[in-house]
């Protein structure tokens, strides 16, 4: 399998993934509006609790629910993995724009999870698929970009290009490693209880 087709089922079932997850969180978000009692299905314990995380400032980031952005950012990045699949062809522009896209994405989610961590103080597991979608997604959306010139030919040519293109895979584990590290040690001492 080349690399587009590699690509395009990551974007396709990435983007899925997240769309489902986004609109589950929503239907929940609007349930807990309509009921202040309603217990959402992700709301597990006082640490993987939908519920307490909802409920904040930060869930609304621009005036409305933050999985409103998934419902309608994801469908984006399953169109363009479904249009590779069918052979079409990408504007050098269209890649400029996902990659704006996929970088904001990051950066929205990257603050969640900070906020999560250590403003809550509660872990949403719907949000916290989106996280697992979006880092891959943004990851090979700009190595793809990198290799293809995107972002300019001495970019492309780069020995940072090469190095990050041979080895993705490994430097895509170290934001995971990451992530689950500061959540065991952000909550050890309810983990540590469950032992």
């Amino acid at each position: 399998m080349n690399e587009d087709r590699r690509l395009a089922w990551g974007l396709t079932v990435g983007g899925l993934i997240g769309f489902l997850a986004s609109a589950v969180l929503l239907v929940e978000r609007f349930r807990l509006t309509e009921d202040s009692d309603y217990v959402p299905s992700c709301s597990i314990n006082p640490v993987l609790s939908c519920g307490s995380v909802m409920e904040t400032a930060q869930a609304a980031l621009l005036g409305f629910p933050n999985p409103i952005i998934g419902v309608a950012s994801f469908p984006v990045v399953v169109t363009t993995g479904v249009v590779i699949l069918a052979g079409g062809q990408l504007a050098r522009w269209y890649w400029t724009g996902l990659q704006v896209g996929v970088t904001a994405a990051l950066a929205l989610v990257s603050w969640l999870a900070f906020q999560s961590l250590y403003r809550i103080g509660a872990l949403c597991p719907y949000c916290m698929v989106v996280w697992t979608v979006v880092i891959p997604v943004f990851w090979y959306v700009t190595l793809r970009n990198m290799a293809r010139g995107t972002f300019g030919g001495s970019v492309r040519e780069s020995r940072a290009a090469t190095f990050l293109g041979e080895w993705h895979a490994p430097l895509l584990l170290v934001p995971f490693l990451l992530l689950v590290g500061l959540i065991a040690e952000r909550f050890w001492s309810y983990w540590s209880t469950l032992l």
